[in-house]
């Protein structure tokens, strides 16, 4: 027994020496299946963040909204008080407002382009996203976007004259993305955050699709980006009341893999192992705590049956995006003329929402996209060793550019049939290491951590 400690003491020696440089091919772990993972809190920076998100100001939002009448895509875009034009100029007006308070980190753009006529959209229209972008202090090309859409609707989709009040759907989705740049303004994340509001959802996520192609033409690394679409009601048609908790829609097999990958991550049971599923698994993490109040119900599909939003249109560009809605929906207050039938009262209106449970939904936001920023980025091309039959793995993935900010690396692990990391094994500041971990009995990520405390997202592993 003494010569088994003296080895295992020994190891950890070796290992804490090559922890100082990411030369060291090779790092030997000791025996064990490592710590339970704890979940990562938010420091004091952040709570204090998250504690200014304010439910008087995410209602003053969604009521101004509210006023222009209709903001459907199609409506008047030059009249000064009604529309989907003054909507967008009242919002840049406010973001601008936030970006002066930012030193310069902070910028705000309108960028537009002419939507030729669809199925859904009789003429060619002019479509204008908002985006106030805070530029990483040492990542700028890393990015994390948080968005809900302006636009709005009534029941049928091509009416762009009567009032459409779009209070939960989706000013509520609206007010976190405002919130949030208001508060961290004044703040200076590591990576970027682009706080977008994004126009014409309701007839083809179009808006979303302008702005994730254009990232991506431009060569950004999006790394998360968070949808929040319907977020802003506690209470559904039947009665249901859960003001604690939200939804969060993560999709699978990411839809620009090719016939080859997917067969290689089912190969492997990897189908629940995706960017999107990380980046699920990361905001259940960081989340879920006393500060938001809030439980994340993560649900293992891109969005409820016949529905969808902006989150898809990140995912086809091959980001890994995520989309918030509340717990349960009344759909008489959705996609509905403003009306009352039989007493019951139809349309998105104002008095429907839940602006606390609003504010708590901008809390997980804050805390998943200032702690993604804050974290280094998901390791890339993490590859697992599958050449030899062996009880051990042995993983390795590259060298991060930033790794000045880098304190280490952790392998996280679970059983193959559980949704979340559940344990963690660390490793040091090395960029291959083996564990005796089977691969066969376990699903491994890896994931670093900054000499600031915050932990990315974890990287899964292809064979090698």
């Amino acid at each position: 027994m003494l010569v088994a400690r003296r080895i295992f003491a020994l190891a950890i020696l070796a290992t804490s020496a090559c922890a100082q440089s990411l030369m060291e091919p090779l790092s030997i772990w000791p025996p064990g299946p490592g710590n339970v993972l704890v979940p990562q809190a938010p420091d004091q920076e952040l709570t204090e963040m998250l504690n200014q998100i304010d439910p008087a100001r995410i209602q003053a939002i969604i009521e101004k909204l509210v006023s222009f009448g209709t903001r459907h895509t199609a409506s008047n875009q030059t009249d000064p008080v009604r529309g989907i034009g003054a909507a967008r100029d009242w919002i840049a007006e406010q973001m601008r407002g936030f970006a002066a308070a930012s030193n310069g980190r902070m910028t705000v753009s309108v960028p537009s382009f002419v939507q030729q006529p669809t199925s859904a959209l009789t003429n060619a229209t002019v479509v204008s996203n908002i985006v106030a972008t805070l530029t990483g202090s040492k990542e700028p090309n890393r990015v994390y976007v948080v968005s809900g859409h302006y636009d709005s609707r009534v029941t049928s989709i091509f009416n762009n004259i009567d009032d459409a009040p779009g209070a939960d759907d989706d000013g509520s989705g609206v007010a976190i993305s405002m919130e949030l740049a208001r508060i961290m303004a004044t703040h200076q994340p590591a990576a970027t955050i682009m706080f977008a509001v994004v126009a014409g959802e309701e007839q083809g996520l179009f808006g979303s699709a302008f702005m994730a192609q254009t990232l991506k033409q431009q060569g950004a690394d999006v790394q998360g980006m968070l949808d929040n679409d319907i977020v802003g009601a506690s209470k559904a048609d039947d009665g249901t009341i859960d003001p604690f908790s939200i939804r969060l829609f993560v999709s699978g097999l990411p839809p620009t893999n090719t016939a080859a990958q997917n067969n290689e991550l089912a190969s492997i049971g990897g189908e629940n192992d995706s960017p999107a599923h990380q980046l699920g698994r990361f905001v259940a993490e960081v989340a879920q705590n006393g500060v938001t109040q809030m439980n994340v119900r993560t649900i293992f599909r891109p969005d409820r049956f016949l529905r969808g939003g902006d989150h898809e249109s990140f995912l086809d560009q091959g980001f890994p995006a995520v989309r918030f809605t509340e717990p349960h929906e009344n759909f008489a207050h959705q996609h509905q003329d403003v009306r009352v039938v039989d007493g019951v009262q139809f349309g998105d209106l104002v008095e429907f929402c839940d602006f606390e449970f609003n504010m708590r939904v901008g809390k997980v936001n804050g805390a998943a996209i200032w702690s993604m920023a804050q974290a280094p980025g998901t390791p890339k091309n993490v590859l697992i060793d599958t050449s030899v039959l062996t009880n051990n793995s042995t993983l390795t993935w590259d060298v991060d550019p930033n790794v000045a900010e880098i304190a280490g690396y952790e392998v996280v692990w679970r059983e193959a049939d559980l949704p979340q990391w559940n344990r963690v094994i660390e490793v040091g500041l090395v960029n291959k290491v083996t564990v005796l971990l089977s691969k066969d009995n376990v699903q491994m990520g890896v994931r670093a951590v900054g000499k600031n405390g915050f932990k990315s997202p974890a990287g899964f592993p292809l064979p090698n």
